[in-house]
C-alpha cells in the first residue's frame, strides 16, 4: 500500500482529458496504471457531474492491456465474469474475487518476506533458535564459576559485543545467500 493514505484525485473534463490533482498535469491511462503498480489508490471523477468514473477507467486500462496481447486473464474467467452478471441472484463472485486477490497479496507480501530473511521459512527454524538459545544460556552459566556471579560487562562493551555479532551474522547470511 502507499504511503498517502487519501487516493490520487484525477478530474475528468468535458473534453475526456485526465487532470491529475497533485501534479497539476494531464495524465493518461498509462500513467493511472502506473501509479496503481506503484501502490496508490485512485478515484476518477467527472468534474461536471461530480460522478466516480473510476470502476470505468479501470476496467478500459484492463481491456487496454488485454487487447495488446499481456493477456493476464484466461477466456474460462472472463467468460465466468460475464455469466455473473446476468445471474438474478446476488452473486458471489465480488467477494470471492476480492478475497482471492487479498490471499495473493499476502502470499507475495510473505513470499518477499522470506527472500530478506530465507531460514525463517525453513521448517522448525524457530524451534531450532530456541534450542540454540537455551544451549547459550546453560554454556554462559557454566562460566560463572563457584557460585560467583560474573563482572556485569560495561554498556560500551556490550554495545560493541553486539556490533561484532551483528556483524557475523550478516556474513553468515551473506554466505548463504550464496549458496541459495
Amino acid at each position: 500500500m502507499a504511503d498517502n493514505e487519501s487516493p490520487l484525485l484525477i478530474k475528468r473534463y468535458a473534453s475526456r482529458r485526465l487532470y491529475n490533482t497533485e501534479t497539476s498535469d494531464y495524465v493518461t491511462l498509462e500513467d493511472i496504471a502506473g501509479f496503481i503498480r506503484e501502490g496508490r489508490e485512485v478515484q476518477i471523477i467527472d468534474l461536471k457531474t461530480g460522478d466516480d468514473l473510476t470502476r470505468q477507467y479501470l476496467l478500459q486500462i484492463i481491456a487496454d492491456h488485454e487487447s495488446h496481447g499481456e493477456s493476464v486473464l484466461p477466456i474460462n474467467v472472463l467468460t465466468d465474469l460475464v455469466r455473473s452478471y446476468t445471474t438474478g441472484v446476488n452473486s458471489v463472485v465480488p467477494q470471492f474475487l476480492q478475497m482471492s486477490f487479498e490471499m495473493l497479496r499476502d502470499g507475495q507480501s510473505k513470499m518477499m518476506e522470506n527472500f530478506a530473511n530465507p531460514m525463517a521459512a525453513m521448517p522448525g527454524f524457530e524451534a531450532m533458535q530456541a534450542q540454540q538459545e537455551a544451549f547459550l544460556k546453560a554454556m554462559t552459566g557454566g562460566w560463572s564459576g563457584a557460585g560467583k556471579m560474573p563482572p556485569r560487562p560495561s554498556e560500551e562493551s556490550s554495545a560493541d559485543d553486539l556490533d561484532e555479532i551483528k556483524k557475523q551474522l550478516a556474513d553468515l547470511q551473506a554466505k548463504l545467500s550464496k549458496l541459495s
